[in-house]
Order: C-alpha cells, then structure tokens, then sequence
C-alpha cells in the first residue's frame, strides 16, 4: 500500500500540473469559444464544425499507435536506465508521426471538393476543409512530443502546449472573424493554434529532453527495430482507436446529412462546455497510462489490484460530483456564457456528460490499465463491439430522433464493452471495482443533485445567480452527504492527504474541504458510540 500511495503522490503531481493547464488552456479558449458563438452565428458555427470532421477523421489513421508506444517504452525504459534507447524510441516515434502526417494531409487536401460537394452537400465548405488538412500535419508533431512527455512524467510540459494552443486560437479565431471573415476565420484560427502548438512541442522537446538523452552502448535496438517493436504495440491500439474515432467521426457525418447547422451549432456548445469535466477525466487518464506501464502484473499482483480499485475510487469521488453539478446546471450555465439564443444546448449538455457517471464502474481506469500493461489485442476487441453496436444505433437513433440520437446512441453503445472489459480484467489480474463504494458515492452526489435542483425551483433570478446559488448548495451538500453515509472514511482522507501532500499550497487548499469531511466523520463516530452507550 505504501506504494501504491507513493504512486499515487507522483500520479497526483502530474495531474495537477495537467489539471492546470487544462483549466488555463480552457479558460483562454473558452473566452476565444465565447466569442466566437456571439460573433457567428448559429449556422456559421455550424458549418465551421462540419469543415473539421474531414481532418479529424483522416487523423485517426495519423499514429497507429505509436504515440502510446512512444510513452509506454520511455516509461519502462527510464524505470531502468536506459537512456540510449529511449533516444530511439524518440527518434522513431518522430519519423514515423511526421511522414504520416504530411502524407494524410495531401491527401485530406486532395478530397476536400469531393467530401464538400459529395458526402456533405455543401460545396461552399470546400475551402475550409482544405485549410483544416493542415491540422493533421500540426497534430502530428503535437502528438509525438506530448507523447514523450507524458513517458518523462514531464506533465508541465504537456500543459504549456495546451496552454500555447489556446492562446493562439483564441487571439487569431475571434479577430479574423470580427474582420468579417466569418467561419472562413474560424477555421484559420483552429489550424495556425495547432500548428503553433506542434512547433513549440517539438522544439521543447529537441531542446530540454531529446539532446540530453545519453548515447553511449554500442548494442542499442536502432530506429528500424524500435519502430518495428512500437507498432507490434502500436497498431492493435491504433486499431482500437480508430474503430471508436471511426463511430464518432460517422456519427458526425450522419449528423451533417440529417441534422440542420442550427442544431449541429447547438450541440457544439454544449460539447464545448462539457469540456469542463476534462479538467478530472484528461488528466487521471493521461497519467494512470505511465503509471500503470511501470507495474509487473506478475510480480505486483496485489499493487495492482490496489492502484486500480484505488484509481476507480479517487476518481469518482471527483468526477462524479462534478458532472452531476454540470447536468444541473446546465441551463444556467450555457445562459450566462454563452446567450439565450442557444435554447437545445442545456439539453444536450445533459444528457452528453451522462457517460461520466460511469467512473463508479471504471470506465476511465479501464483503458489506462489495459493499454499500460500491453493488452491493446483485448482494447481492440473491446472497440470493436462498440462499433458492432453503434452503427446500427445510428442508422435508427440519429434519422428520427437527430442530435438526441447521436447522443444515446453513443451512450448505449458503450456499456457492452465497459461491462465485458471489466469482467476480463477481473478475471485475468482479479483486479475489480469496488462496487459498494462507488455506490455510496452516486447516492451522495445524486442527494446533492436533487437538494440542488429543488432549492433552484424557488430562485426566480438571473440566471448567473442561479449558477453561483446551485454551485454553493450542491458542493456544500455532497461535501455533508459523502461522510454521512460513508462513501468516504477516514482511511479515505489520510490516503487523498498523502497523494495530494507534494503539491504545496494546493495540497493546503485541498485539505480544507478534507478537514470538514473528517470533523462530520468524527461527529457521526461520536453520535454512534453515544447511541451504544444508551
């Protein structure tokens, strides 16, 4: 345990310096997102969001998994010190990750007319789509360094390329379309922030970790065999992800045949504000991936069965709350950033944000695990189903019941392959949720959710108000709820303080909702001592 919890403590550094640049990187692009929902206008915004689908799924065929590769062997490798092929495993992650880029960005150039004219009847999106192929070369850069990093547990890193995207986009998007360029401008700002991105990875990388790199063993893999090991990892993972980026990307080529560009533009801000609750899922998964590659299942079966009982835990008494404070919320919420005109986004937001309450299960804990110990064979199989039940999901979901459609039928589609992947891991390391307290927090934040939605009823007030007054109510009442009915316990707390204790001033601050938890854990360990006395 007291490794687990020395695991956890980096896990959680990481993810703070994660966690802060995702809350910086999205605050700046929210202002820049903000702006451009006042400026465009719905149908605009729409058609800014159909002309990116091209590039986003052409990209899916970008990496082959040799991302993953590259962090899962720089971690086993400095576990051991050995500096010189890691050398390799950078300099063939970058060889493969920029020829497949360049490559797929002619030809996503090549097919803009025909995907414009043919596939989305609207031959005037020609020129963006053309313009976002330049994203899948920029991406490729993006991906290869930030890969990198997250194998050096460098997680700061990863956040100032964040960081640098969203500062770009946000200056140049918003300015070009009060220019007057409209969508057109929209795009331009989306491609030079991910191009500016890519350059800073990559010269962060050459400059502060890939010259430093040691090279002195004559008996190194080489980049040809580093490469050839990397994808026999790589392309079942790769697979795997292109079988689920495959399903969004046709569920986005469904929803630009048979949905209008004012409900597509609905749906885009509502998936743009859900992106609040990446601030807990982006940075627990990105670093669970490093850390569960460095366990040896079959030399550390009780560490692992712990760090992932453990990660299922912590994770869900985070994120849970959270996203059921967003599904309550969510009227208010888009209202005051965003305007009244967005009337189906609240609805949207709701029901998109549902598949994170599905933590309690592991669903978040169950990719990091599978992919960090190798098994990308059974990730892939795990895709695979989804696929096999989405698409026909789609084809009755999304024609009559339209964005709605999109979003249960990637909802449902889902929970197949979540159930089946959690049983298989059970049953091949007998690492397994615990189910009793993942119940106890549902109920706890689902308490708060409901105090929260009654107290609102009686608020007839602006709606920032509203959002101020619900988040006030719900936070003080999962924060009463939890230790009450036991979804945390002192153990609990000791445990979160140890994993939090290396992050200075914010282990401080984290510490005070903590302090409040046990003084109710103790008051109600009192209470029943009393009532045995009597």
């Amino acid at each position: 345990m007291d490794k687990a919890l020395k695991m956890g403590k980096i896990s959680a550094t990481g993810s703070f310096k994660l966690f802060l640049g995702q809350i910086v990187s999205t605050l700046i692009m929210a202002v820049g997102t903000i702006i451009l929902a006042r400026l465009l206008s719905q149908a605009e915004y729409g058609l800014y969001s159909i002309a990116l689908i091209p590039s986003l799924t052409i990209s899916l065929f970008r990496d082959w998994g040799v991302g993953a590769a590259m962090t899962k062997y720089i971690a086993n490798l400095r576990a051991v010190n050995k500096d010189d092929d890691i050398h390799d495993v950078i300099a063939a992650g970058l060889t493969f990750n920029i020829t497949t880029g360049l490559t797929l960005s002619f030809l996503s150039l090549l097919l803009a007319n025909v995907i414009a004219s043919t596939v989305f009847h609207r031959p005037e999106s020609a020129s963006l789509i053309s313009i976002a192929s330049i994203t899948i070369f920029s991406g490729a850069l993006l991906t290869a360094a930030q890969s990198s990093f997250r194998g050096f547990e460098e997680m700061g890193f990863t956040s100032l390329t964040m960081i640098s995207q969203s500062i770009v986009k946000t200056l140049i998007a918003p300015l070009l379309v009060f220019l007057g360029y409209g969508a057109l401008g929209a795009v331009l700002g989306h491609t030079v922030s991910f191009l500016a991105a890519g350059v800073i990875g990559l010269a962060m990388l050459y400059f502060v970790l890939f010259r430093n790199l040691k090279r002195t063993r004559t008996n190194r893999l080489g980049i040809s065999k580093t490469l050839k090991m990397m994808l026999t990892y790589g392309v079942p993972l790769s697979i795997s992800s292109i079988l689920g980026g495959a399903y969004w990307q046709f569920n986005g080529f469904m929803m630009a045949f048979f949905c209008s560009d004012i409900m597509i533009g609905n749906y885009q801000v509502a998936t743009k504000f859900a992106v609040m609750l990446t601030f807990f899922t982006f940075p627990i998964s990105t670093v669970l991936f490093p850390a569960f590659s460095k366990l040896g299942p079959q030399n550390e079966q009780q560490l692992l069965k712990n760090v992932f009982t453990s990660s299922v835990k912590y994770t869900a008494l985070f994120l849970i709350p959270a996203t059921m404070a967003v599904m309550i919320l969510s009227k208010p919420m888009i209202s005051t950033l965003f305007g009244e005109k967005w009337v189906h986004a609240p609805l949207f937001l709701t029901l998109y944000v549902i598949s994170n309450l599905f933590t309690v299960f592991g669903s978040l804990s169950m990719d990091s695990l599978l992919t960090g110990l190798g098994e990308t064979r059974m990730l892939m199989k795990l895709r695979l189903l989804t696929l096999s039940i989405g698409l026909p999901l789609a084809f009755l979901l999304i024609p009559t019941l339209g964005i709605v459609g999109v979003i249960l039928g990637s909802l449902f589609a889902g929970l197949p392959s979540m159930f089946y992947g959690l049983y298989w891991i059970w049953k091949n390391y007998e690492a397994k949720v615990d189910f009793k307290s993942s119940t106890k927090i549902l109920i706890a934040s689902t308490i708060a959710a409901i105090i929260t939605y009654l107290s609102l009823n009686f608020l007839n007030v602006a709606d920032w108000i509203k959002l101020a007054t619900g988040g006030i109510i719900f936070v003080a009442t999962y924060i009463l709820a939890a230790p009450i009915i036991r979804a945390i316990n002192q153990s609990d707390i000791n445990n979160l303080r140890t994993i939090f204790s290396g992050l200075g001033i914010i282990s401080k601050l984290v510490n005070i909702p903590l302090i409040w938890v046990e003084r109710i854990i103790k008051m109600r360990a009192r209470c029943k001592g009393d009532e045995l006395s009597l």
